[in-house]
């Protein structure tokens, strides 16, 4: 037996996403799209620790430490010792990385329209409707 990955909504979705991703990192001259959920978190200009910024973007905590420490080298983040728990570092986005979160965030909106301008305004609202019915049945999947 065969797997049709045509017929696949994993597959399909996962190419998707990797197309979204190397077409933002083109936009963005080569700075990627690993930074981008930290840019969702902090962008109101708040602070979080590691802990919530790697819950917040679904992944592991050494690899939300390795995009911070990428980050911070690049001058993005910055980390303050939490005045209520000194075994955390509260993380926060400096002047430039508030520039460059704009700066993805214009990229990222511009490849939103691309990605589905042979797209009615009605199947637009429908794809976005069923991608949230996916995404919430895999988040009750992994609960």
């Amino acid at each position: 037996m065969t797997y049709d990955r045509d017929a696949s909504p994993g597959y399909l979705t996962n190419w998707a996403a990797r197309l979204f991703a190397r077409a933002l990192d083109r936009r963005l001259g080569g700075s990627g799209s690993g930074p981008m959920p930290v840019f969702f978190a902090l962008q109101d200009g708040g602070t979080l620790t590691q802990k919530q910024l790697a819950q917040m973007a679904g992944v592991e905590q050494p690899t939300m430490a390795n995009t911070l420490a990428r980050m911070e080298r690049d001058g993005l983040i910055v980390r303050r010792p939490d005045p209520e728990d000194g075994r955390c570092a509260l993380v926060s986005l400096t002047a430039a990385g508030l520039k460059q979160a704009a700066r993805s965030f214009s990229a990222a909106r511009a490849l939103n329209a691309v990605s589905v301008a042979d797209l009615s305004p009605t199947e637009r609202e429908q794809f976005l409707e069923l991608l949230h019915r996916i995404v919430a049945a895999l988040e009750r999947d992994l609960a």
